[in-house]
C-alpha cells in the first residue's frame, strides 16, 4: 500500500528536522508510543500500543534512518509486529521551507500481513492517515516551545 501525507509546521526547517530524528521528541509525537530507544547507528527500537478496530494491540519493532540530507530529507525504514500481524516498509520524508515554517511531505510504501491485512486496505489507510495526522499535530506543538 502506498500513500502520501504531510503537514505545514510553523517552525524553521532545521528545528523540524532535528525533532524528526530525536527519540525523545518522537516518543512524545507518535500516537501510543510506550517506548522508543536509540539502539545506535540510526536505529530505533519501539513499542507502540494501538487502540483502533482491526489494528488493536501492542506492536514492537525497529526503525532505521537512511539517506539523511539535513535539513532537507531522510528515509525511514521500519518493521514491527504484534498480535494482529505485521507492518514493514519505507517512508521518504521531505522538508521544504514554507515562509517562516516548514512543509513536511511523507511518501510511504507499507506492506501488512496477518489480521491487519484481513481488515482491508481502506481501513488500514484510514487508520494510517489518522495516526499521521495525530503525529503531525503533536510535532507542531513540540517544535514551537
Amino acid at each position: 500500500m502506498k500513500f502520501a501525507t504531510g503537514a505545514a509546521i510553523a517552525a524553521p526547517r532545521e528545528r523540524v528536522f532535528a525533532a524528526l530524528v530525536s527519540p525523545d521528541v518522537l516518543q512524545r509525537c507518535i500516537p501510543g508510543c510506550e517506548e522508543l530507544t536509540d539502539a545506535g547507528n540510526d536505529i530505533y527500537k519501539a513499542t507502540i500500543k494501538i487502540g483502533m478496530a482491526g489494528l488493536h494491540g501492542i506492536y514492537a519493532g525497529t526503525a532505521s534512518l537512511r539517506d539523511r540530507v539535513p535539513p532537507e530529507s531522510f528515509t525511514l525504514g521500519f518493521e514491527g509486529k504484534g498480535s494482529a500481524g505485521f507492518a514493514r516498509g519505507t517512508a521518504r520524508l521531505r522538508l521544504d521551507a514554507d515562509g517562516d515554517g516548514t512543509r513536511v511531505t511523507c511518501n510511504a510504501d507499507v506492506q501488512v500481513g496477518g489480521v491487519i491485512a484481513a481488515v482491508g486496505s481502506r481501513l488500514v489507510e484510514a487508520a494510517a492517515r489518522k495516526l499521521a495526522g495525530d503525529f503531525f499535530r503533536q510535532l507542531a506543538i513540540e517544535t514551537n516551545p
